[in-house]
């Protein structure tokens, strides 16, 4: 019988990035499917966040996510751009922000079809690799076919669906929370919340406990 999960997730994030290949891989390697919920990054829902926080979060957090990509092997680098427009010295959040807003709701557009998992991480890679300023050209949408799906399209229905797709992405911040976290990457699997890019092992273990097998 095969596996369900809900993977909350947001593009800002960079130790989502950090996760979402390692669980795509899982999902292609057992009985597994896994869901993509995308929700809007901490910027978005609380902006003064950053301003609240201790001023060695910023510094940590930087020195942990490289680290952590250099253990896993996973090409990281600053987005070009930034999917939150910030201003860093201040830390800020811009009110206009042209990024975040479509990528969340074409995240969400690829979850109706069943292909969220993949085109996050084809969307990760470009933003988080750190390679190609990502937003240009055909990069977003070379990252779409890659996981089977039209750029156009998508960007066609955000546009046109955008009230009922923020909708389902405000549904995810609920049902993230309902689940016992608040933040992402957090996987849940039946009821149990998995948060952070190093529980994948112990959400597979889990997993395997009630009959995960490899495919």
């Amino acid at each position: 019988m095969t596996l369900t999960a809900d993977l909350f997730w947001s593009f800002r994030s960079p130790y989502s990035y950090l996760a979402i290949g390692r669980y795509r891989a899982l999902a292609a390697s057992h009985d597994v499917t896994i869901n993509l919920r995308p929700v809007y990054p901490l910027a978005i829902r609380q902006p003064d966040f950053f301003e609240r926080n201790h001023p060695n979060w910023l510094s940590y957090t930087m020195r942990d996510m490289i680290r952590v990509a250099q253990f896993h092997g996973i090409p990281f680098g600053p987005p070009r751009p930034d999917p939150i427009v910030q201003n860093f010295a201040t830390r800020e959040i811009a009110a206009e922000q042209p990024h975040i807003y479509r990528l969340t709701r074409t995240g969400q557009a690829a979850a109706r079809r069943g292909k969220g998992l993949g085109f996050a991480h084809e969307v990760g890679q470009l933003i988080w690799g750190g390679a190609v300023d990502w937003h240009l050209g055909d990069h977003l949408a070379g990252a779409a076919r890659r996981a089977g799906l039209d750029l156009a399209e998508l960007d066609v229905e955000a546009v046109d669906d955008a009230a009922a797709l923020d909708n389902e992405i405000a549904g995810n911040q609920v049902a993230l929370e309902i689940a016992g976290h608040w933040g992402v990457p957090t996987l849940v699997f039946e009821g149990e919340p998995f948060f952070g890019q190093d529980r994948i092992e112990m959400a597979k273990w889990r997993m395997e406990q009630k009959g995960l097998r490899a495919r």
